[in-house]
């Protein structure tokens, strides 16, 4: 498939997630062999009004290429002059999130809220497309509830517009992230429209990658809380559809390294306390399955600098790491 310049192969690209893929974590699955990644949410109104915050939320470094600003909104002349500021950091593409389910967003008609307002849906993507010369890609849901679903409709909308791919999550507006995701569209997409079709939702093993590329036919995968839970997914999988065998969990030590690497990335981007505090929402997915692990968690939470974490994670290797065992043992 290919969007702009940007060609990929059974492409894996990091899901846009609000508080989430910020600038640290973003560069992390990059290096972990994400194919394209994407901001957080970048609120339309609050860019046009010139908010630092937001203006934050599309900072980007060239190792994080290619990579999409993702704008929202609900009005399509704020969400084509918000594109316009966006296009002006030169991303490799702007997406419009045509799919957030949370009331705040939803209910105020942007994001999943679109899904209840098909023709307003269409002018925001047509403003946006002719406002900017970059790719424009867009990400919705299946519907905004099960006997609302038209996602062949939106699909070819998208496509009539100029949309130059479409990423669903296969689950509707009312589903949240609960119940069964239905893959079963995404064929009636594919024969609809030739644009490039990209699944999302419940991806969170490399064998789920594999399944979803072979019962879809999609174009490319898209992993959101699958990467919270195991960044490594995105090599993990790459291993296993070439090869067809597993790659091997990440090791405590692997873990324990990207865990230091990770706070080193929030703290040089966002500084030391809030880059340490913001680092708290991923201790869960880069410790799991260590051992005493809602232990040395809680632990973690307490502090609010670098280095006295940097210290409790170095000793605590020292004292559950299987290698150190080993090595104490005299093997």
């Amino acid at each position: 498939m290919k969007i702009g310049s940007a060609e990929f192969h059974n492409g894996i690209f990091l899901a846009p997630m609000e508080d989430v893929t910020d600038l640290p974590f973003r560069l992390i699955c990059k290096r972990l062999g994400a194919d394209m990644v994407y901001t957080e949410f970048v609120n339309a109104e609050g860019l046009i009004r010139g908010s630092a915050k937001t203006y934050q939320k599309m900072v980007f470094s060239e190792e994080e290429r290619p990579i999409g600003i993702q704008v929202y909104g609900a009005e399509s002349d704020a969400m084509g002059d918000a594109a316009r500021h966006a296009a002006e950091l030169n991303p490799d593409l702007i997406d419009i999130n045509c799919g957030c389910w949370v009331k705040n967003v939803a209910m105020r008609g942007a994001g999943a809220g679109l899904l209840k307002d098909l023709p307003r849906m269409e002018r925001i993507a047509s403003s946006i497309v002719k406002a900017v010369k970059l790719p424009v890609t867009l990400k919705t849901r299946l519907g905004w509830d099960a006997t609302s679903v038209r996602i062949v409709d939106v699909a070819k909308m998208c496509e009539a517009v100029g949309i130059q791919a479409l990423a669903v999550h296969c689950r509707t507006r009312d589903q949240g992230h609960k119940g069964p995701v239905d893959y079963s569209w995404i064929p009636k997409i594919k024969q609809a429209v030739s644009i490039p079709v990209i699944v999302n939702g419940d991806i969170v093993t490399p064998q789920d990658v594999k399944r979803v590329f072979a019962e879809t036919g999609c174009d490319a995968v898209m992993i959101g809380r699958g990467a919270m839970m195991n960044p490594w997914i995105f090599r993990q999988a790459k291993q296993y559809l070439a090869t067809g065998e597993l790659p091997e969990e990440a090791t405590m030590e692997e873990r324990i390294t990207l865990l230091k690497e990770h706070l080193r990335l929030s703290v040089e981007y966002k500084g030391e306390r809030s880059g340490v505090i913001e680092l708290r929402k991923h201790y869960s997915g880069l410790l799991r399955g260590l051992p005493h692990v809602s232990r040395i968690r809680m632990e973690l939470m307490q502090f609010t600098e670098a280095q006295p974490i940097l210290d409790h994670l170095t000793r605590f290797v020292e004292l559950y790491s299987p290698v150190a065992g080993l090595q104490e043992a005299g093997v």
